[in-house]
């Protein structure tokens, strides 16, 4: 028998809530982790949605990179799909927890995962934040290594919907670069657009983040970052990355829950073109 403080402590010491940010909210959201896991479900948001699926598959336990109580609640008024979702859980005894940016700050976590989708090598934090807890070994946010390929910033955008399998996404790229060639990659899964001026400064040729407002993209223009936004769901890759986590501490610990992965599209975005 597994109950969700075992989970939960094992996490822990992968990724420690003490590297989340201080806005953010972390850990256990719904639920009591004292209860035995009898099926796992990973997934990049918890949305009525798959609240959903969890309920058809029978699944007590929810393992989330979002956090689904980003803001406390002013009532239970269960007509706000919100309230009406946590009822759900909580009338079918789902237990969530949430890894935010405590995982995109570990290392092996989100933003190695995303790394590796784009074959960068050399990796190294983008953003330091200090050590980590556990470890005593340095972290931080995003990464930035090489990039094998020789290609322009147009070229790079057509690998980056390939890669992170986007029917679109936006590219911010100064004209007068041409046919400059990218060789050097920083990425962070969310909404960086805060961060691009360490990327510049640690010599990047493209940025891949999210979320880019209208003036931040003048500034990178200005500043000759390819930037690269093909939105916020690419953070998606966490669903596979937390399962094949778990499976390992499964095998090591002989924990036996069934564990399975999300496979409902929450991207709120559709890409509509002329043609449509």
């Amino acid at each position: 028998m597994t109950t969700g403080n075992e989970l939960i402590e094992r996490f822990e010491k992968f990724a420690s809530p003490a590297l989340a940010e201080s806005w953010d909210h972390v850990g256990l959201q719904v639920g009591n982790p004292d209860r035995q896991i009898k099926r796992l479900m990973t997934t990049l948001d918890v949305r009525p949605e798959i609240v959903q699926e969890a309920i058809d598959n029978q699944v007590d336990f929810i393992f989330a990179h979002h956090p689904v109580m980003f803001h406390p609640a002013r009532d239970l008024d269960t007509r706000n799909p919100q309230n009406a979702m946590y009822a759900q859980l909580l009338a079918h005894q789902i237990t969530v927890y949430a890894a935010h940016t405590n995982l995109d700050t570990a290392n092996g976590g989100m933003n190695d995962w995303l790394a590796k989708q784009l074959g960068l090598t050399n990796c190294q934090p983008l953003v330091p934040a200090g050590t980590d807890p556990v470890s005593g070994e340095p972290v931080g946010m995003g990464r930035i290594g090489d990039f094998a390929g020789s290609m322009n910033a147009a070229a790079f955008a057509r690998y980056c919907m390939r890669i992170f399998k986007v029917p679109g996404l936006r590219l911010i790229t100064n004209p007068t670069d041409g046919e400059r060639q990218i060789h050097r990659v920083a990425v962070l899964g969310g909404a960086g657009q805060d961060f691009y001026d360490r990327a510049v400064k640690l010599g990047a040729d493209a940025y891949v983040t999210g979320d880019v407002s209208y003036h931040f993209a003048h500034d990178m223009i200005a500043n000759h970052l390819t930037v690269v936004d093909p939105g916020h769901h690419i953070e998606a890759v966490s669903e596979h990355g937390l399962a094949e986590l778990i499976r390992g501490w499964q095998n090591e610990y002989g924990w036996d829950f069934d564990l399975i992965e999300n496979r409902i599209n929450t991207d709120p975005f559709t890409f509509v073109t002329a043609q449509d």
